[in-house]
């Protein structure tokens, strides 16, 4: 049975070890001595967040950096941990990742800082198969429950069985990539599953998958991650990235049906689950700011409290090192 002690020491190992890559590699190719881009910039696009494959899809990137002589590289993220771990080794220089596991990985000295919110999604909840007879929380309690560790539908299980009196010690979690839990949900190999867009609006259309447990509010946002070293060495890129970002968003509100085909062609799922995975989007806010700070703070002490995050952190001041709103605030126009 996997404890929360386990789990910190599992994610400080990994993210210790990429780490230690990050000092011998960096994805941004050294521009010239005073250029302010650098020669390359690497992003993930991942398929739980709709704006980044629209960017994959249209080349706008490219289009922005064309004139700076920017080559643009995109890298597929299967979940937060992939992205994380991608950003901490240096493989990425921009990684979408739900904001509460941002805030686990910087706890572990992850080199990196939030600048934008691609969404604010209800993309997890708890499912079951209608024949489990699982129907509430405390029916997990000695159950099988698939989840990914350090991504937010670890943390949506761990909040959601902290409400109801229960911790991970009273439930085995088998720690599977979200597609593999969605899998091993429908096989039968486990008894429920924490689970992720759009792997769960898959479930829920096309098997007996029911989410008998949903909670908004323990959904963190969709936060762009960026390396704290290029950030700093790259500040006007950055603002570039986000001036396109906003770009799509702007495109995936007016253009919803064709989000959605490109969510379903990229994912290669049904349309109908691509636009059950887009309705559970809000796009409306992408400055980070105040609400984003208060809901990562929340996050993170009930994180701590249950002994997933250590003692000793000091959450606010670790959500102020992560959050940083300056980038977005020169870009986006809060007037429109």
């Amino acid at each position: 049975m996997i404890k929360p002690a386990d789990i910190i020491k599992s994610t400080s190992l990994v993210l210790g070890l990429s780490l230690i890559t990050a000092c011998a590699a960096g994805s941004g190719a050294e521009g010239g001595e005073d250029s302010p881009y650098p020669d390359e910039i690497t992003l993930d696009y991942a398929y739980y967040s709709p704006t980044s494959l629209v960017l994959k899809e249209f080349g706008w990137l490219e289009e922005a950096f064309e004139e700076e002589g920017t080559d643009i590289e995109f890298v597929l993220s299967q979940g937060s941990n992939r992205a994380l771990e991608f950003l901490s080794g240096g493989s990425v220089d921009f990684g979408s990742t739900a904001g509460a596991a941002a805030l686990m990985a910087k706890g572990n000295n992850a080199p990196i800082k939030n600048v934008y919110i691609y969404s604010q999604p209800e993309w997890t909840a708890l499912a079951a198969n209608e024949s489990s007879g699982i129907n509430e929380v405390t029916d997990l309690k000695g159950k099988q429950v698939a989840a990914t560790l350090g991504t937010d539908p670890y943390i949506f299980l761990i909040r959601a069985l902290q409400e109801h009196g229960l911790s991970a010690n009273d439930l085995e979690i088998v720690n599977l990539q979200h597609s593999d839990g969605a899998n091993a949900l429908g096989t039968g190999q486990v008894d429920a599953w924490a689970g992720l867009d759009p792997h769960m609006a898959r479930q829920e259309l096309e098997t007996e998958a029911e989410l008998f447990y949903r909670n908004t509010s323990f959904n963190t946002y969709g936060f762009l991650n960026v390396r704290e070293a290029f950030a700093d060495e790259y500040p006007e890129a950055v603002e570039k990235v986000i001036e396109v970002y906003e770009k799509a968003r702007k495109w995936v509100i007016e253009n919803p049906e064709e989000t959605a085909e490109i969510m379903a062609r990229e994912a290669q799922m049904d349309d109908s689950v691509a636009a059950l995975q887009l309705e559970r989007n809000d796009f409306s806010n992408s400055l980070p700011g105040d609400e984003h700070i208060d809901s990562l703070t929340e996050a993170g002490l009930v994180l701590q409290d249950a002994g997933v995050m250590e003692e000793e952190l000091d959450i606010e001041q670790l959500v102020s090192d992560l959050i940083d709103p300056s980038y977005a605030e020169n870009v986006i126009d809060t007037d429109e």
